[in-house]
């Protein structure tokens, strides 16, 4: 594996995913090339012609790639499904590595701040996919709790100090951080969905050291259970 890595990055965490092409880590690496993808658009319908399209405009074929990279989530039970498949996919038919990163980091770490900050994605149900990030000991920032999901409403009361909310839950849920005391602080719009290129960057370390997902195990991070799981649950515990 090449000491800067290049890799092809997605993610569909969220309604607006993307895909990168990504040479090196977080602290010394380069985007070559990115795609977004707004809201609007089927993953499972545009995500495999973004990711031809990105090649075919960095003039590289996959066969030139160390690895894929695919965000895990949380997020979209069907877009985290759909980017593992296509990631999955990817390898096998290039024999590729993958590797993975939870999708808040993607957020989190491309932040700089002396505040801690929270990142909060819609999870829907009125409840938000939730982490916090804060200063390293190298000056980068990293995360400093486990992922969870929570209610806004308890998340606020549990803050106590000035933070800096990113992610699309900000505005999902703008009247409930609004009331927040201390204030909190918002991040740049462009803060607000999980990045390819970071997921990228992230993964280059994984890269380097060749700790690659297993390919017949590897599952998104989905953090609490799905429908399907809660209704087995259900009839397991009525007999």
């Amino acid at each position: 594996m090449s000491a800067d890595p290049l890799l092809l990055s997605l993610d569909t965490a969220t309604p607006c995913c993307s895909v990168a092409i990504t040479r090196g880590g977080s602290g010394d690496g380069e985007v070559i090339a990115s795609l977004g993808l707004g809201s609007g658009t089927t993953h499972s319908r545009k995500l495999l012609g973004a990711i031809e399209w990105l090649l075919s405009a960095a003039g590289m074929v996959p066969s030139e790639l160390d690895g894929v990279a695919v965000g895990l989530g949380p997020g979209s039970f069907t877009g985290l499904r759909i980017g593992m498949a296509t990631a999955k996919g990817l390898c096998y038919g290039s024999g590729l590595p993958l590797f993975g990163v939870c999708s808040l980091d993607s957020i989190g770490v491309s932040l700089r701040s002396t505040k801690r900050v929270w990142v909060v994605l819609d999870a829907k149900t009125r409840e938000v996919y939730c982490g916090s990030y804060q200063t390293g000991v190298d000056g980068f920032m990293e995360r400093c709790s486990d992922i969870r999901v929570m209610k806004p409403d308890d998340l606020a009361a549990a803050l106590n100090e000035p933070v800096i909310l990113a992610g699309d839950g900000v505005d999902a849920y703008l009247d409930t951080w609004q009331t927040m005391t201390p204030a909190v602080e918002f991040a740049p719009l462009w803060h607000r969905f999980p990045r390819a290129d970071m997921i990228g960057l992230l993964a280059a370390d994984q890269a380097r050291n060749g700790h690659s997902l297993d390919l017949a195990t590897a599952v998104p991070l989905y953090v609490r259970a799905t429908a399907a799981e809660l209704i087995f649950r259900r009839h397991q515990e009525q007999g």
